[in-house]
């Protein structure tokens, strides 16, 4: 999370979005991140491993849902590499006097293309090549390199922000150099979700939830602290950036190292470059030991199976991570800077939608024991942490899970109708309503009563019925039986909390321009072509079905049984 969004991101949102209010805008964005973490925190520990956000939606809602978030997780991740490969190749420019900057725009004509840089860059798929053939090697080593380079990372975050704090001037916030608030609300809004792709990461936490001693414990702790601590670090150094060096005089590739540059502290300029170098390697890293393992979870469902063979030295899917790192490699190549940024961010706050939505139905739905591993788990482990419930009879006594609460019935009688539906169609009619209301009341806000061509009465008009659909469809919600499994961590507020999660990143999606929402529609048809074409025809949990079955007799055959006799005998 202080990859190349600390050092890259920080001075092109400061200079060219929202100036000094730029601190404004991580603050709100860790507010989205937190929510979105909340979801996350519940769901890891009952779906450990990498591709957890894909295995849960698998478990929680259904296959075709499941494949979509994994397949946009797929390409977050490879722009996320791509992205940190530009950034690390444009300080080694810097370094080399914009050199190859220089040779490309010689003999290379500039491309046109919006999305696409003026020039390609062909350091950057060599770092990423490079990256990805040292990544296939032990995890071990890696991971040394990994937490060398973090250590490393955080004490020069620290000496940034005492440094910083020395060379503050107050008066490059004043009136004369702009102000704090240089630019308009709806830009600093639109910052916002540009900001939201520095505390992307923070997922890869839940995904590792398998290895905590007490995933139940571990993992709502170890993500707030991240949150905290990488929340607190952007603020400050925003603020240090914005206070160091006038509005206009802001670098907006290299920020921190031009800022202490242009104060006479070269020594400190080089120190930031340094653990640029050694904070975006830790980035890269991370990505391209998760990605091949996403990958992996994916072909054990619903992708391509060759993609699923683990090499055996290395315990490392060689042909995922062949395969995707030249993909990589090409989108670093032609994409640029700024389009990968808006990329992500619409990447991940639309992944974050996804798992909201999944966390929201899980609360109104029962769980069983074979719904409960994923199509990535046959068969559960000794030492999973993945709460087998078999089905019984305890919820005889009152309304099952996704039912009318019984208190609701008899006190008001005119919600009747809620219980006469059948089981799930109130709740998937309301959450339906909910999403929908949310996409209208985000639009219209942010277009305003100008650029729809409304009326004053009629702008009010529409945000009060989007408002109120958004509100009814919340209380429904409400209104239902909540499943409150044992031993595990709860969201508090349900469904508020995830509600409030979908229209914030719904919200911060629509700030965003037109690209990434016809990039990631043309990449959600091509993974529709896939599914259809192939995964759905040889899913591997088609394969298990007669086992679950067997699984679910035995369970009712032993009914007598404590529950750990049951999980054995299962």
């Amino acid at each position: 999370m202080v990859g190349s969004g600390f050092y890259v991101l920080m001075g092109i949102v400061a200079r060219e979005m929202a100036g000094p209010a730029v601190l404004v805008s991580f603050a709100m964005a860790v507010v989205a991140s937190l929510l979105a973490a909340l979801c996350y925190t519940e769901f890891g520990p009952h779906v450990p491993g990498m591709g957890s956000a894909y295995l849960f939606t698998y478990v929680s809602m259904c296959k075709l849902w499941a494949f979509l978030i994994g397949w946009t997780l797929l390409l977050v991740d490879l722009l996320h590499g791509a992205l940190v490969a530009r950034a690390c190749s444009g300080y080694l420019d810097v370094m080399f006097g914009h050199q190859i900057h220089y040779f490309s725009e010689t003999h290379i004509s500039p491309w046109q293309v919006p999305f696409l840089a003026q020039h390609p860059d062909f350091l950057a798929p060599g770092i990423i090549l490079l990256a990805f053939a040292f990544a296939s090697c032990r995890a071990r080593v890696s991971s040394w390199l990994n937490h060398t380079f973090t250590v490393v990372s955080l004490c020069v975050i620290l000496f940034i922000i005492i440094l910083g704090f020395s060379l503050a001037r107050l008066q490059n916030w004043s009136a004369k150099e702009g102000g704090f608030v240089s630019f308009s609300f709806l830009d600093i809004m639109a910052s916002t979700a540009i900001c939201f792709y520095a505390f992307v990461g923070f997922e890869d936490i839940a995904a590792s939830s398998k290895e905590a001693w007490n995933p139940q414990k571990a993992v709502p702790i170890a993500i707030a602290i991240s949150l905290g601590l990488v929340a607190m670090a952007y603020i400050l150094i925003s603020t240090v950036l914005t206070l160091m060096v006038p509005l206009l005089s802001l670098d907006s590739q290299s920020g921190l190292a031009d800022a202490f540059y242009q104060l006479g502290y070269s020594w400190a300029s080089l120190i930031m470059t340094v653990s640029s170098f050694c904070a975006m390697i830790t980035d890269l890293l991370s990505i391209l030991l998760f990605l091949p393992h996403l990958v992996y979870a994916v072909a054990n469902g619903l992708f391509f199976q060759v993609f699923a063979c683990m090499q055996p030295w290395t315990q490392v899917p060689l042909m995922a991570t062949l395969v995707f790192g030249v993909l990589m490699a090409l989108l670093a190549l032609v994409l640029g800077f700024d389009a990968l940024v808006q990329f992500i961010s619409f990447g991940a706050l639309l992944t974050y939608t996804f798992v909201a939505t999944s966390t929201l139905r899980l609360h109104f739905q029962k769980t069983s024991a074979s719904r409960s591993l994923g199509p990535a788990s046959p068969k559960p482990e000794a030492n999973s942490s993945v709460p087998l419930q078999p089905v019984s009879d305890e919820h005889a006594s009152g309304p099952e899970p996704g039912q009318l609460q019984l208190a609701l019935r008899a006190y008001l009688g005119f919600l009747g109708f809620l219980g006469e539906c059948s089981h799930g169609n109130a709740m998937a009619w309301a959450l339906s309503l909910l999403v929908a209301s949310a996409i209208t009341l985000s639009r219209v806000l942010i277009s305003g009563d100008s650029a729809l061509d409304f009326t004053c009465w009629g702008y009010i008009l529409l945000v009060l019925l989007s408002g109120v659909t958004f509100l009814l469809s919340l209380a429904v919600l409400a209104a239902h039986q909540q499943e409150h499994p044992q031993n595990t961590f709860q969201m508090p507020l349900v469904p508020l909390t995830p509600a409030l999660s979908i229209l914030l990143n719904i919200y911060l999606m629509l700030n965003l321009g037109y690209l990434p929402w016809l990039c990631f529609f043309v990449w959600l048809l091509i993974g529709l072509m896939v599914y259809f074409g192939y995964g759905i025809w040889h899913n591997k949990e088609n394969l298990r079905e007669p086992q679950d079955q067997a699984s679910e007799l035995a369970l009712r055959g032993v009914a007598q049984c404590s529950l750990e006799e049951s999980v054995q005998a299962v």
